[in-house]
């Protein structure tokens, strides 16, 4: 009896910690869930719907903004889709010809268990503004190439139906997918 009940708190203590640690891992920060509300109402105000958050694509998210910040060396070649080196991940230098795309939207498929592409728009803090949620959503949507992935237009036009937050330091990510997040 002694050990049928010794092995049953040890498993419920570990499925706590585990369970507990997962979702540690995928709450938004103050800043990401600003960003997510931002990004959402901007959706609405241009006639669109809203987006349901990733856990996966979260993950992603905040892996990347994390690696970005403690990686990220900014020159010529590489810019900020790159992963680096350091990490459980195959390393990307994303140069501006996208010959390395598909090793960039493979990372919800590499990190997690989403079972799509994941498509990234970045920020970098910079002289003038921080990387908080309005500098980074006021910077993707002066950026016609940015403001297409957030609202779907051109090459872009899909129903986005997962997306993940990422801000941590310098740096500021959305993560879009087409497919459901399970």
């Amino acid at each position: 009896m002694n050990t049928t009940r010794t092995l049953k708190q040890l498993f419920l203590a570990t499925f706590f910690i585990i369970t507990t640690s997962s979702v540690i891992a995928q709450e938004l920060s103050t800043d990401e869930s600003e960003l997510y509300d931002l990004v959402m109402k901007y959706r609405k105000v241009k006639g669109l719907p809203g987006i349901p958050l990733s856990k996966s694509l979260t993950i992603v998210a905040q892996t990347h903004a994390k690696d970005l910040d403690e990686n990220y060396v900014d020159d010529t070649k590489c810019n900020l889709h790159s992963w680096s080196n350091n990490g459980n991940w195959k390393p990307v230098c994303y140069t501006k010809n996208h010959a390395q795309a598909e090793l960039m939207w493979s990372k919800p498929k590499e990190l997690t268990s989403y079972q799509g592409n994941g498509y990234e728009i970045a920020f970098a803090e910079n002289e003038e503004y921080l990387a908080d949620a309005e500098n980074a959503l006021e910077n993707w949507k002066s950026s016609k190439d940015h403001n297409a992935v957030i609202l779907n237009k051109g090459v872009w036009k899909k129903k986005w139906n997962a997306i993940g937050i990422g801000i941590y330091g310098s740096f500021a990510v959305i993560w879009f997918g087409k497919e459901l997040d399970n």
